[in-house]
């Protein structure tokens, strides 16, 4: 849910935050972001693994950052996200803050405060900022929504017990079930 404020939020907000409190920031307007539970972290734990694993084993390129990790797409000071998963294969958009631009893949794990934000707001952001790749893992539903921007194909649904392909690799498949054993 948006903070409430007449005028428009800017990153420099987003820095002036009490030390620990975390939100992202979209089109101006700050979203609080609550803490991950036991599951989100071991998710993110376990893509993180898997991916730099894959990337490290192939002497690839591109890095996996787990959040927190700033990621601003835009060239405005406006929007600021901490996507659970941010793969960047463009180095040149690294620096100290974070990213700067799209990454080429982002995962968002659902929890119940960021269901609305995961498959609306963010999916619309993400599509136009140039993402990739973007997979939604809810875990309360037991499915991976997984749109392929670039292929510019309908989303696909998965279920858990089901390998999914990372698109921007083709020789990755992850199942997420296995993730949670």
């Amino acid at each position: 849910m948006p903070l409430q404020k007449s005028e428009i939020y800017t990153i420099d907000d987003i820095y002036a935050l009490p030390e620990g409190k975390r939100a992202e920031l979209i089109d101006g307007h700050i979203y609080d972001m609550a803490p991950p539970n036991r599951i989100h972290q071991k998710l993110v734990s376990q893509f993180t693994k898997i991916l730099g694993h894959h990337i490290e084993k192939r002497n690839g390129s591109c890095e996996v950052y787990p959040a927190p990790f700033a990621v601003f797409l835009n060239k405005d000071d406006k929007t600021y996200v901490e996507p659970d998963i941010s793969v960047i294969c463009d180095k040149s958009k690294l620096d100290d803050r974070g990213c700067n631009g799209a990454p080429d893949f982002i995962i968002e794990i659902v929890s119940p405060s960021s269901r609305k934000m995961d498959y609306s707001t963010k999916n619309t952001l993400y599509s136009d900022s140039g993402v990739r790749e973007y997979w939604i893992v809810d875990p309360e539903k037991e499915r991976t929504t997984v749109y392929r921007y670039e292929e510019d194909a309908a989303p696909m649904i998965f279920s858990f017990q089901h390998d999914i392909t990372v698109g921007i690799y083709g020789d990755l498949k992850i199942n997420i079930s296995e993730l949670l054993k």
